[in-house]
């Protein structure tokens, strides 16, 4: 994939986000469906597309098929926080009920977290991956 293509790719995923950000505030969840299944048959190794449906899921009652999706987010991407967020917000007893549309919904780490330690490298394919800082 060429930087470009890349880049296309990642404007068009962040603007699925915001736009399911808002119909599913609108609860316009048909009109929101189809949007994200079209952008799974167009991206289908990207992980926002899962992660998205599976907010959706959440949002319509579907707990058990959310927490696949958000599990399939998780492995196209071990780097995409917001899937993991969802993974722990909803995969516990005591759901605070806060879901993670994208990195901007993701909570901050604290400055002297063992995280600092390392940081995202992403590949030419886009692929990300977490290393050690030196």
């Amino acid at each position: 994939m060429k930087d470009q293509e890349i880049s296309e790719t990642k404007n068009d995923l962040n603007a699925l986000c915001v736009t399911v950000r808002e119909l599913i505030t609108a609860q316009e969840y048909q009109k929101c469906e189809s949007l994200i299944y079209s952008a799974m048959s167009k991206y289908p190794h990207a992980s926002e597309p899962h992660n998205l449906i599976g907010v959706l899921l959440e949002k319509k009652g579907d707990h058990l098929t959310a927490m696949k999706h958000f599990r399939a987010a998780w492995a196209l991407d071990p780097t995409y926080i917001p899937a993991r967020q969802n993974l722990e917000c909803y995969g516990t007893f005591f759901s605070h009920g806060k879901c993670a549309y994208d990195e901007s919904d993701c909570l901050v780490e604290e400055k002297n977290s063992n995280f600092n330690n390392y940081k995202i490298e992403y590949d030419t394919h886009g692929i990300g991956r977490v290393v050690r800082r030196d």
